[in-house]
């Protein structure tokens, strides 16, 4: 951090290097260590999402709803929309739990999850760079 004063003499100016990082479609403001703030908030929109899809997925098992079109009408969602969602409960258990927990990569963001991705869970864990599970 770096205080100067304005040429006028009427202005403090503080300085404080930051790193601005991409999250989720969100800019983040990362303040250097030893600034004293607590440790940027994590990206929940994944999580959330996460666990949507888990939450649908019980209630279509269940038998509460006979389709995802039924689904969608008690929702006020679009079919389409539930269906993409649903897709993230196919991810490998070590993929959602790093989602949960906010652990993900960077670039492991809902614009990448909407494509389509494989479903054997080692070429997932491949493609976004997770640790093979022995």
């Amino acid at each position: 951090m770096k205080t100067e004063m304005s040429k006028d003499g009427s202005t403090i100016i503080v300085s404080i290097p930051m790193l601005m990082k991409k999250r989720g479609g969100r800019t983040l403001i990362i303040a250097p260590p030893g600034m004293g703030e607590e440790p940027p908030p994590r990206e929940e929109t994944l999580a959330k999402l996460v666990a949507r899809a888990h939450h649908w997925l019980r209630l279509l098992e269940a038998k509460r709803f006979a389709s995802v079109r039924e689904l969608a009408v008690h929702e006020n969602l679009d079919a389409s929309y539930i269906a993409k969602i649903l897709r993230l409960t196919l991810l490998a258990p070590d993929i959602i739990e790093a989602i949960l927990d906010g652990r993900q990569p960077d670039d492991l963001s809902w614009a990448e999850l909407r494509k389509p991705f494989p479903m054997l869970w080692e070429e997932q864990r491949a493609l976004w760079k997770f640790p093979a599970v022995a």
